[in-house]
């Protein structure tokens, strides 16, 4: 048996998940066992991925350098005497953990000056690698290889026990199939179609048959208020009301997903349902949903994508003028079976 592989994870849910393929990739060419160093709010998502031994928290918060955490985490790895690590951020800090459980092989990209906490350091070409996918499953193969490598897409595991008591508890009704929207997104509302583009979104899909589930989380329950108050009896608002373990199952269960681009998004892209994303200030050609079920709402203007929180010229154009007509058309197209597959 091969020595054990550790793999520090990115700390975004929606990285997290594209991250699978790269665990994909190393357990296609590899029978050692594979553990993840992530933080507590992505482990239920790496318990639904079959290619991870162990999720192991990395007791941090967000922009956290946590010197001692991750020392002190480090040293006790020791013990697993992992063979290879792979560090799939780029910060200085993401290679500390590794470094204190004296890792003998140590991989990852170029960037804040990580020499000698790393010994097996690569260059990353954006312009070759131009979705983040392929940058972190390039990560698993050898120095040299081909780029940019054969993506798979991302899969999660589904408990069907969780969904038949989530519907019980949550009163879902099961005579109606289900639209999941995701009106949240937490790097900023430069990523957020207007609230009321959600709530005509699923006054019209309440009005046409579907039910509506608002997915979010306990922060956005005002917003999920929002997008149904006007919808009718069979709109849930569901955030805060369920664990990431619990969204991956709903999401598996709803016939199609309307999200921002959003850790939420990719989920449901791996949860298997049919996806349509939409996009503002961030680009489908760099972090598309990873789904052969999966549509894209884009509006490609001359000031987007600009990757900023806030619209910097306070229009929000880039969203704004997505209409929601736009999504239900996309909605009815995945029902006729018409809609094309995008490349991903």
């Amino acid at each position: 048996m091969s020595e054990p592989i550790l793999v520090i994870g990115p700390s975004w849910v929606g990285d997290m998940v594209m991250a699978q393929s790269l665990y994909i990739t190393l357990k296609e060419n590899s029978e050692a066992a594979l553990d993840v160093v992530a933080p507590s709010w992505s482990l239920p998502l790496l318990s639904r991925m079959p290619q991870v031994r162990e999720g192991i928290e990395l007791p941090v918060t967000h922009g956290e350098l946590g010197w001692n955490a991750r020392r002190d985490l480090g040293r006790a790895l020791r013990r697993k005497a992992y063979g290879r690590a792979i560090v799939v951020p780029r910060s200085f800090k993401s290679a500390l953990v590794p470094w204190h459980a004296r890792i003998p092989v140590r991989t990852g990209y170029r960037g804040e000056m990580r020499y000698g906490l790393l010994n097996d350091i690569r260059p990353l070409d954006e312009e070759l690698l131009t979705r983040t996918v392929q940058r972190f499953v390039a990560l698993g193969y050898p120095p040299g290889a081909s780029l940019p490598p054969p993506v798979p897409h991302p899969r999660l595991s589904v408990d069907r026990d969780n969904q038949i008591r989530l519907s019980r508890s949550l009163g879902l009704r099961p005579d109606r199939p289900a639209v999941a929207l995701m009106p949240g997104a937490e790097f900023g509302p430069a990523k957020c179609w207007p609230l009321a583009h959600f709530a005509e979104t699923a006054r019209t899909l309440v009005g046409s048959g579907y039910q509506v589930w608002v997915l979010g989380s306990a922060k956005e329950r005002e917003v999920g208020a929002a997008v149904i108050r006007s919808a009718g009896e069979s709109a849930f608002n569901l955030c805060g009301k369920t664990g990431l373990e619990d969204v991956v199952d709903l999401l598996a269960l709803a016939r199609h997903a309307i999200s921002n681009d959003s850790g939420l998004l990719h989920v449901a892209a791996a949860a298997g349902c049919n996806v349509i994303g939409i996009y503002g200030s961030s680009t489908p050609d760099y972090t598309p949903p990873l789904s052969d079920r999966a549509a894209v709402l884009y509006l490609n203007l001359e000031c987007s994508p600009c990757f900023r929180r806030h619209c910097p010229l306070g229009h929000l154009r880039c969203l704004r003028e997505i209409a929601p007509r736009q999504a239900l058309d996309a909605v009815e197209r995945f029902e006729s079976g018409s809609l094309e597959e995008p490349s991903t």
